[in-house]
């Protein structure tokens, strides 16, 4: 363990994976209650822009614990059962295909931008289709999810929160029109309803699950794409095997979602190291495996235990489905253009573009 320090806030990294597993699985010990807090208290500019929207984040299911917990969370997994996800898998196919034969005569006159093309609107179509929940027009939705995991994640100053806070209050305004509408439907907001959640309650599960949902998958496509891209071998990743297997390699060593945090709920020990009641843990989910790491390593970049990503297998599959796809219709596809710039927050992390150009390296 280290400490690492962010312009606001101390944090004890635990980078050792059955370290980390062991702090996710001692939920009596260390509990997900700072998960969602921002990592930059926010300056009183921004929090009148969010009261002014009713903006409000109770604990309901990734800072949540104990029996209603479990509860919201067989609710909410119910829309992600493995059959489900299976049975999605065409549609994420004949999306991808749809998207990637429509580049043809753009990647003829130039380069083309993958995260646009296929990372980006490919997620949140599957989302809607699992859940029942519509999307805000694509470019809305992802400016939503940007700004709303730079506020959070991020070290914005005064200035920039007040803009992030402005999109978030946006967000959430349309989100509880949603909540509010979805009563006596079959959607996940319509069942937490039926379950008695409150619609503030199901306002705060919507908003980071909207944003999980989708952003945080076509994050790790944009990666699994650039980095297929960057390998001599992108050809092969065309077979679904292999495909399967550089996402797994991907989500091992640099995950769209790379840390989460803790806190200690009360002094304990873990690892030899005594920690103070109330200690920020900073949890390293990718990117420390060692050379002998194991075949299910990837894995950790999903959590572990009560709060493990309920969307892990539909990330891995759409992820994997659109590799494999791209690599299919363009075998000759490699780098093009400067390197890309990166979103780089504390939980977060992926190339903002993948550009692509077909012909000889």
């Amino acid at each position: 363990m280290t400490d690492a320090m962010t312009p606001t806030a101390p944090y004890t990294v635990v980078g050792e994976p059955d370290a980390v597993r062991e702090v996710m699985r001692r939920s009596d010990d260390f509990a997900p209650t700072n998960a969602l807090t921002s990592v930059v208290p926010l300056a009183p500019p921004a929090l009148r822009i969010l009261s002014r929207a009713r903006f409000a984040l109770p604990p309901v299911l990734a800072s949540a614990t104990g029996a209603r917990h479990r509860a919201v969370r067989k609710l909410v997994g119910a829309f992600f059962t493995p059959a489900k996800v299976a049975r999605i898998a065409p549609q994420v196919r004949e999306l991808a295909r749809e998207r990637l034969t429509g580049l043809e005569a753009a990647l003829a006159v130039g380069p083309v931008d993958l995260v646009r093309a296929v990372a980006a609107p490919i997620p949140p179509i599957i989302m809607a289709a699992l859940t029942g929940q519509p999307n805000p027009e694509l470019d809305v939705l992802k400016r939503w999810s940007r700004d709303s995991l730079e506020l959070f994640w991020g070290w914005p100053d005064t200035e920039r929160q007040v803009e992030l806070a402005r999109s978030a209050a946006e967000f959430h305004l349309w989100l509880r029109g949603e909540v509010l509408a979805s009563r006596g439907r079959d959607s996940l907001f319509g069942v937490l309803h039926g379950a008695g959640l409150t619609t503030e309650e199901v306002c705060s599960l919507g908003y980071f699950l909207v944003i999980a949902g989708q952003e945080t998958t076509s994050q790790l496509i944009s990666t699994a794409l650039f980095r297929g891209l960057a390998d001599a071998g992108w050809p092969g990743l065309a077979d679904p095997a292999a495909a399967t297997a550089h996402v797994r390699h991907v989500l091992a060593t640099e995950s769209s979602v790379h840390t989460w945090r803790r806190q200690a709920v009360r002094e304990t020990v873990l690892d030899g190291t005594a920690l103070p009641a109330g200690a920020e843990i900073l949890l390293e989910l990718s990117g420390r495996h060692g050379e002998d790491a194991g075949p299910t390593a990837y894995s950790l970049a999903f959590g572990h235990g009560l709060h493990r990503c309920l969307g892990a297998k539909l990330a891995e599959l759409e992820t994997a489905l659109v590799v494999a796809e791209t690599a299919a219709a363009y075998p000759d596809l490699h780098p093009a253009g400067p390197a890309p710039d990166w979103l780089r927050l504390l939980s977060f992390q992926a190339p903002t573009t993948v550009l692509a150009a077909r012909g000889p390296r």
